[in-house]
């Protein structure tokens, strides 16, 4: 019959450690405690008021005079525009510049182009979408939009990282 060697024994016995050691992990794994929804409530509230403040703090050093919407856009009127303000629907061309906190510019209307989009229509953030129906035909403005109103956890996989709040620098073209 065949015989182990201590060896064999040895090279035996740390498969089967290894094997259960695996599993063991496995099952600490699976039976952890996730967090739940409370917990996760707290930490959105967390991040929520940590990016509050970095926006605050930026407004501060830019010396900005912005105000604050109820759904947490910040935003200034650089200058009014005339008619009615924008609604859903409503085609609006502007030129811009799209930044982070931290200056780093990542889209642009000098590189790419004025930009067009129809209002409420979940082309582009849904900050933007609530800042321009602030604005008339003709307005300048800036928004600094969090990033539960922008690309969130995973950013927009081109310019923008995860969890970046986004400055727009907006200037909508006249009616015609």
């Amino acid at each position: 019959m065949f015989r182990y060697s201590g060896i064999s024994k040895l090279l035996v016995l740390m498969m089967v450690f290894s094997i259960l050691s695996c599993r063991n992990k496995h099952d600490q794994n699976n039976s952890a405690t996730r967090p739940g929804k409370s917990e996760m409530a707290d930490l959105n509230r967390y991040l929520v008021q940590k990016d509050r403040e970095r926006i605050k703090n930026y407004i501060e050093r830019k010396n900005l005079r912005m105000s604050e919407s109820a759904t947490g856009l910040w935003y200034q009127i650089v200058k009014e525009g005339s008619g009615k303000n924008f609604t859903d629907n409503d085609k609006v061309v502007m030129d811009y510049e799209c930044s982070l906190l931290d200056g780093t510019r990542c889209y642009s209307s000098k590189d790419l182009g004025p930009k067009e989009i129809i209002v409420g229509r979940g082309d582009v953030e849904q900050g933007l979408n609530e800042g321009l129906k602030l604005l008339k035909p003709g307005a300048e403005a800036i928004f600094i939009i969090p990033p539960f109103l922008a690309f969130g956890f995973v950013g927009d996989r081109k310019m923008i990282p995860s969890r970046s709040v986004i400055v727009y620098y907006v200037n909508i073209f006249p009616s015609k």
